[in-house]
């Protein structure tokens, strides 16, 4: 038995390198042959062209899985294989020999996607195989039956190094050094310069990570994790392994992963990619309203009252206000008869459309058909219905009588009437809202609905209004609401309750996976815990829940310092331990309030410093969101090239960024100027402070005019700034 449970050798024979290289390269060659047979596939299948209407579907569906199947065969310059694992031989006690792949031991490598050679033999497994789970959850304590696990560091198909860990057959009490800090292959990515896009870590992934990644499917799994603790990397790659291990009905039922910001959309977008899942949705709540323009916030008192469940309410009494009958009796002549329409009669109609319809829209139909029979029946020589609606169907007086008692009304124009009369309000949210609330959601009117830009705490509204009101006409889809077998949601600590119930009408089955930091609820509904978010969600059965407890991003000095920020109420909320104990302390650069020129200046000049220490690496000034405009204008006439962090994310080595935009991020290094300023814009304080302070992997400065939050300034004493 070794001695420890896992010893490490890194830098092996150069043969041995070169016997991996030439396995690594076969690896290669089966990949490249795999893909030539699917393209002479397709070849031989387009070939036919002309055929049968059948004949076409069949090759239009064809053409579908060829083309996802070679998205699913391109690397695209990453990685094949991450390794192998030798599993200890049973028929050796568990022995096996001493380069831990004895006689009768199998070997499996593992990598990115299968390969498998002309005789069908696997030459490389898939990550998310269970063969595979060794590699990635083996530890001294438990060794998981591995005799030799082998990490490659390579550079596309080049190998680079090897890292050998050898397992005891049994495991000891230790845990044989911390596997984090004496894994080649993380240090090498944790060190690796940011480049605005989340980088490819699969191979990578960590024990505890690997646990959440392979949680079985069914119910909800609430996973928390603080900064650097790879929670998006787990969504990411959870929504992979999910719809590889439960490929059926996954792949008809489809996988919506919802991330907080079109920024962070595009910090994560080539991941699954390059993970072989093209199909995997990637979206904001907002984009998933189809075209409606949505951008900006509301204040946080009106965020607030818009994400509150009493909305829904509000929204069905606003729809139901829709619903009346005639002021006055309707007269039409048709011909020579006179038909009537008492204010009775219109409101019987009003009331059975109610009770049989269940979208609003759905209703307009059924109370039109009874407006008409009525109004047949109305003279001595009842007339036909469906006649009758065909000839004065469109005329000017039947038409506004229509639309007065059950109008066909699209989301937008709900809410824009809604919004836009204090009378409506005030019906809608008598008893629910109060009067300030209710003046809150008033805003002028436009001339069109469709002139509005819709503010993100709209959209679960918008989104309600969807369901209530149901599709404009009986085949439309555009009031269809498209639901998922699984739903993985990042940053979920921040959503509200009329945004859960628009994830919750998304899911199909109640599978979902919430990932998130309550030290990092930083918006109008920032929950304190995770059991007043579990209540909003009522799942049948109660939530699974992980936690992610090792910081792999964030450096000690620098968590140590963001950790002051977090407010008695999380005292029980234990930060997580950085992965990197070293690395330089928090840099603070104080300046007398002599203006913003005197700032921006600054900001400049350190800018133009931290570049010649991160060098390749990205950098991020953060501030209040009301300071973005002018720390640009002053990085601009000091000649820094730099973008301002958009949809486009960070495109650029230095963005300007408030911490909201940055949440979920990381860069090399952070300016976070003015921390005083950025606590005191929002109501969550020195959490959105926390999110700011802890961008950073490798260096943070902290520029101020004032003093700093007490925690801060305790802390920056600490450090012997």
């Amino acid at each position: 038995m070794d001695l420890l449970p896992n010893t490490r050798e890194i830098g092996v024979s150069t043969s041995e390198l070169e016997a991996e290289q030439a396995y690594v390269d076969h690896a290669h060659a089966c990949l490249e042959a795999t893909r030539r047979r699917v393209r002479e596939f397709w070849e031989r299948v387009a070939a036919g062209r002309d055929g049968t209407h059948a004949a076409r579907f069949e090759r239009d569906v064809l053409e579908h899985r060829v083309f996802q199947r070679l998205g699913q065969l391109e690397l695209g310059g990453r990685s094949l294989c991450f390794g192998r694992i030798d599993m200890r031989s049973d028929r050796e006690g568990g022995d096996g020999d001493s380069d831990g792949n004895g006689d009768g031991a199998e070997t499996f490598y593992i990598g990115r996607i299968g390969v498998w050679d002309e005789d069908q033999a696997a030459v490389v497994c898939d990550w998310r195989a269970p063969v595979a789970e060794p590699f990635f959850r083996a530890t001294g304590r438990r060794p998981l039956g591995l005799a030799l696990r082998r990490r490659f560091v390579s550079r596309g198909s080049r190998l680079l190094g090897i890292d050998d860990e050898r397992f005891s057959p049994h495991g000891l009490d230790g845990d044989g050094g911390d596997p984090v800090r004496h894994d080649p292959a993380l240090q090498a990515a944790l060190e690796a310069p940011r480049t605005g896009r989340l980088g490819d870590v699969t191979a990578t992934i960590q024990a505890e990570q690997d646990d959440v990644i392979r949680a079985p499917l069914p119910g909800v799994l609430i996973v928390q994790g603080g900064p650097g603790t790879g929670k998006t990397v787990v969504a990411l790659h959870r929504a992979a392994y999910l719809i590889y291990t439960h490929r059926f009905p996954l792949a008809g039922q489809g996988v919506l992963v919802i991330g907080p910001s079109p920024v962070f959309l595009t910090y994560v977008e080539q991941i699954l990619p390059s993970l072989g899942e093209a199909g995997v949705r990637l979206s904001t709540l907002g984009d998933l309203l189809g075209d409606l323009p949505v951008g900006g916030h509301d204040c946080e008192p009106v965020a607030r009252t818009k994400g509150d469940a009493r909305m829904a309410t509000v929204l069905r009494r606003a729809v139901r206000t829709r619903q009346r009958p005639l002021r006055e009796p309707l007269v039409v002549d048709h011909g020579l008869r006179r038909l009537r329409l008492s204010t009775e009669a219109s409101a019987a109609i009003v009331a059975d459309a109610r009770r049989r319809a269940r979208t609003h829209n759905a209703g307009r139909r059924l109370l039109a058909a009874a407006f008409f029979e009525a109004l047949a029946g109305s003279t001595r020589r009842p007339a036909d219905p469906a006649e009758l609606a065909e000839a004065i169907g469109e005329t000017l007086d039947v038409r506004r009588a229509l639309d007065w008692m059950w109008p066909q009304l699209t989301p937008a124009h709900l809410l824009h009437d809604l919004f836009g009369s204090r009378a409506l309000l005030a019906a809608a949210g008598a008893g629910v809202l109060s009067e300030a609330e209710t003046e809150g959601l008033y805003r002028p009117r436009r001339a069109h609905a469709d002139d509005v830009v819709w503010t993100t705490d709209d959209v679960p509204l918008l989104d309600e209004a969807r369901m209530l009101l149901g599709p404009r006409t009986p085949r439309g889809g555009a009031g269809r609401i498209r639901t998922y077998g699984h739903i993985v949601v990042d940053e979920a600590q921040d959503l509200s309750p009329m945004q859960l119930r628009m994830v919750g009408r998304r899911s199909l089955n109640g599978s979902m996976t919430l990932v998130g930091d309550i030290a990092q609820a930083t918006g109008a509904w920032a929950h304190d815990s995770w059991d007043s978010l579990v209540e909003l969600i009522s799942p049948e059965a109660p939530p699974g829940f992980a936690e992610l407890t090792i910081g792999y991003r964030v450096p000690q000095p620098i968590m140590n310092f963001a950790a002051a920020c977090l407010p008695p109420e999380l005292a029980d909320l234990v930060p997580p331990r950085a992965a990197r104990p070293g690395g330089e302390p928090p840099r603070i650069v104080r300046l007398p309030a002599e203006g913003p020129e005197t700032l921006g200046a600054v900001v400049a000049a350190t800018v133009r410093s931290e570049l010649g220490h991160v060098g390749a690496g990205n950098l991020a000034v953060i501030c209040a969101d009301g300071q973005v405009a002018d720390l640009s204008g002053s990085l601009t006439a000091a000649g820094v090239a730099h973008g301002v962090a958009d949809r486009r994310a960070l495109g650029m080595q230095v963005s300007v960024c408030s911490a909201r935009t940055l949440k979920g991020l990381e860069v090399d290094a952070a300016i976070v100027v003015e921390p005083g300023r950025i606590a005191a814009e929002s109501a969550a304080g020195m959490r959105l402070l926390y999110v700011a302070l802890s961008r950073a992997t490798r260096r943070l400065t902290v520029i101020t005019s004032e003093l700093l939050p007490d925690p801060l300034e305790e802390a920056a004493t600490a450090i012997g700034e």
